[in-house]
């Protein structure tokens, strides 16, 4: 945890006590754009961008899905934190330190620190150090650090370079369905679990409880009639749900809280998300491992034993059978 003022950083707790409980999560700072001409000042070419990501953050999750998706590997290349989240924030780990399955040294700079990316972005950045990042190596800069529009660039703006054929994930037709179900679904289920699971409060607690679940119970309903939330073609309202229901079993249930239900009791929304976790290069982007270890090893004031829940055991490989809806 913590955050830069000034280009310093400085180590704290998430402390939701000044805001009646609630937890609050900050704007990102950094938004320009790839723009496939070029228009927007940073044009989409092969090897010029680097993402920043964290394995467990579901936030950064997003963005490697659609790498993955369409093919564009080794258009973009990726440096991967190390899921343990200290008093430096995001880290790359000690130097020499034997990694975690699937993190990386900051590739580009050899930095210990996230925050040492964004001060040498911006030397006099204030604000959280947050992933993803997407940064463009030919100007030292950081292009954007918000999850949903990283989405959209790597969703069209690198089609010319793109390995994998996908259908857009924001169709015009559709783009009305689709706002309004990221507006529902982020504020009651991707940010929903955090709510809960950060409350300082009982009442709030139990508010952002209720509410996550009374999505997810529209949601049950809705996909026992329809394969993805937006009738036969999957969108980017998909993958943006995606990922906080893969981690909810084995993270956000017990570790935030969220202990109504269990994901896998409920049959249709169970196999929605294994469903996509089986598309072509999905389950590659997906650590159980690191998902776990960050969520309790690194918030001690919830976990302070920092002991990692061994379960649950799922079978993501069992047929989801979506197709017959």
């Amino acid at each position: 945890m913590g955050q830069l003022v000034d280009g310093v950083w400085h180590s704290e707790w998430i402390d939701a006590s000044w805001s009646g409980g609630v937890f609050l999560r900050p704007d990102s700072t950094f938004r320009d754009r790839v723009s496939a001409d070029g228009s927007s000042g940073f044009a989409a070419e092969a090897g010029r961008y680097h993402l920043y990501v964290s394995l467990a953050c579901p936030w950064a999750h997003r963005t490697l899905i659609l790498r993955a998706l369409k093919g564009l590997e080794p258009v973009i290349s990726v440096s991967v934190v190390h899921p343990l989240m200290h008093d430096q924030g995001w880290s790359f780990g000690a130097a020499g330190a034997e990694l975690p399955q699937g993190s990386t040294p900051d590739h580009l700079y050899g930095s210990a620190h996230l925050w040492q990316v964004y001060v040498k972005a911006s030397p006099h950045y204030s604000g959280k150090v947050t992933v993803p990042v997407l940064w463009d190596k030919h100007t030292a800069r950081i292009v954007n650090n918000e999850s949903p529009e990283i989405l959209r660039m790597l969703n069209s703006a690198f089609d010319a370079l793109a390995t994998r054929q996908l259908p857009d994930l924001y169709p015009l037709a559709l783009q009305p369905q689709i706002e309004q179900w990221n507006e529902r679904i982020y504020h009651t289920v991707n940010n929903g679990v955090y709510r809960a699971g950060f409350a300082t409060r009982q009442d709030v607690y139990e508010q952002a409880v209720r509410e996550l679940f009374d999505t997810l119970d529209v949601l049950e309903v809705h996909l026992s009639q329809q394969r993805y939330l937006c009738g036969r073609t999957i969108t980017e309202a998909d993958w943006r749900l995606f990922p906080t229901l893969v981690r909810f079993d084995a993270v956000y249930h017990g570790h935030f809280k969220c202990n109504l239900r269990r994901l896998i009791d409920y049959p249709n929304l169970w196999a929605y998300t294994r469903e996509l976790y089986q598309w072509p290069g999905v389950a590659d982007t997906v650590n159980h491992q690191q998902n776990k270890l960050h969520y309790y090893a690194s918030h001690a004031k919830l976990n302070p034993t920092g002991i990692v829940a061994l379960g649950p055991d799922l079978d993501w490989h069992q047929p989801h059978l979506r197709e017959e809806i």
